[in-house]
C-alpha cells in the first residue's frame, strides 16, 4: 500500500515515467492504479485526441507498440492504457525492445493481471532497470483486516475487529469485493462512524451470531450448544455457509493451535506473532489448548481432512449437513 502511495504521490509532482508494468495476483491496486493515471494525467480537453484505453484480447503487441510510438496531438504527452494484457502472455516479451528505448512523450500503462511475468527473462530485467514495475502481491487472510481498517481510517471510519474478521471469512481476500462492500456502507454511514457487527450483519447479509467466525469460538470454548446451533444454521443455509469454507477455516484453527502447543513462550506478543493473528484473538488460542491438547488437536486435523475429501464427493454420500453434525460430533466428544 505505501508503494501505492508513492506512485500516486510521485504522479502529482510531476514525475511521471513512460512506462507501468502493474502486475500480480491482486488485481485492486492494478485497477486502481490504473484509473487513477486514466483520470489524472490529462485534462478532458487532452483526452479526447490523446488518452486510448486498448485491451489484450483484441490488439498485438505490436498494435499497442505503434500507437505508443505516435505523437500527441497539442498535449505534452498521450496515455496508452492495455488493459487484460494477461491475454498477450505468450506474446509479452516483445515489449522489451520498446521499455528499453520509451517513446519519452507517451505515458503507457500495461495491466497483467493474475499472473506475473517470468523474471528470469529479459522483459523483467529491462522493467527493473528503469523502475518501470509494480507488482501487486495478495494478502494473507491475517492481512487483510488490517487493510480494512487503514482504508477505512484514511475515509475517517472505523470498524470493530469482529466486524473486519467477518468480512473476511464471508468475502475472503478478495479487496475488489471487500471494497465494493465498505463502499455501500460510507454511502449511507456517516463520517466517524464504527462499524460494528450489527451495521454489518443489517446492511451486508452476514450473521454477527451463526457465522465461521462465532462457530471457531464455540467448538474452542467446547460450547457445545452454540456450536450446534450455528451447525444447524449452516445446514439450512448451505449456499451462504459452504462446506468447504468451514473446514478449511477449522482446519487453518486447528493448525495454529498445534503450533501453539509447541511454543515455549506463550506470551500474547509471542503467540500473535508467531500464528500470524491479531492479539485480540489470543485469548481464544489460550481456551481452546486448555480444552484440546496436542494429541486431540492432531486428531481433529485428521477429521476435517476427511470431511474434506468426503465434501467433495470422495467416500460417504452425506449432505452437508450430516458432514457438518458428523464432524462436531469427532471434534467435541
Amino acid at each position: 500500500m505505501e508503494e501505492v502511495k508513492q506512485l500516486v504521490a510521485d504522479i502529482r509532482k510531476g514525475n511521471i515515467k513512460p512506462v507501468y508494468f502493474l502486475m500480480g495476483d491482486e488485481p485492486y491496486y492494478i485497477d486502481k492504479i490504473a484509473a487513477y493515471i486514466e483520470h489524472n494525467i490529462l485534462s478532458e480537453e487532452e483526452k479526447g485526441f490523446n488518452q486510448m484505453v486498448l485491451y489484450g484480447r483484441d490488439v498485438s503487441v505490436e498494435e499497442v507498440v505503434s500507437n505508443a510510438k505516435r505523437y500527441p496531438m497539442m498535449a505534452e504527452r498521450q496515455v496508452v492504457i492495455l488493459k487484460e494484457a494477461q491475454d498477450l502472455s505468450r506474446t509479452i516479451e516483445k515489449f522489451e525492445n520498446y521499455v528499453e528505448n520509451p517513446q519519452p512523450t507517451t505515458v503507457l500503462v500495461i495491466c497483467y493481471k493474475y499472473k506475473t511475468i517470468d523474471k528470469r527473462k529479459k522483459l523483467y530485467k529491462a522493467l527493473k532497470k528503469c523502475d518501470a514495475l509494480f507488482e501487486s502481491k495478495k494478502l494473507y487472510d491475517n492481512q487483510v483486516p488490517d487493510w480494512i481498517r487503514r482504508v477505512l481510517a484514511g475515509k475517517k471510519y472505523s470498524i470493530s475487529v469482529k466486524a473486519s474478521q467477518m468480512l473476511v471469512e464471508f468475502l475472503g481476500t478478495d479487496l475488489g469485493r471487500i471494497n465494493n462492500e465498505l463502499e455501500k456502507l460510507q454511502i449511507i454511514l456517516p463520517e466517524g462512524t464504527e462499524i460494528t457487527p450489527e451495521i454489518i450483519e443489517e446492511n451486508i447479509g452476514i450473521s454477527k451470531d451463526y457465522n465461521n467466525f462465532e462457530l471457531r469460538k464455540a467448538i474452542g470454548n467446547k460450547d457445545v450448544v452454540k456450536a450446534t446451533r450455528i451447525i444447524n444454521y449452516f445446514a439450512q443455509n448451505p449456499k451462504d455457509n459452504p462446506l468447504v469454507v468451514t473446514v478449511s477455516l477449522l482446519h487453518n484453527f486447528f493448525t495454529q493451535l498445534l503450533q501453539y502447543h509447541g511454543l515455549s513462550d506463550h506470551s500474547k506478543k509471542s503467540v500473535a506473532s508467531t500464528l500470524k493473528i491479531n492479539p485480540f484473538f489470543v485469548g481464544e488460542y489460550q481456551v481452546a489448548a486448555k480444552n484440546y491438547p496436542m494429541k486431540k488437536v492432531s486428531s481433529v486435523i485428521s477429521h476435517l481432512r476427511e470431511v474434506d475429501v468426503q465434501g467433495k464427493g470422495v467416500g460417504a454420500n452425506l449432505s452437508q449437513a450430516d458432514l457438518l453434525k458428523e464432524l462436531l460430533i469427532k471434534i467435541m466428544s
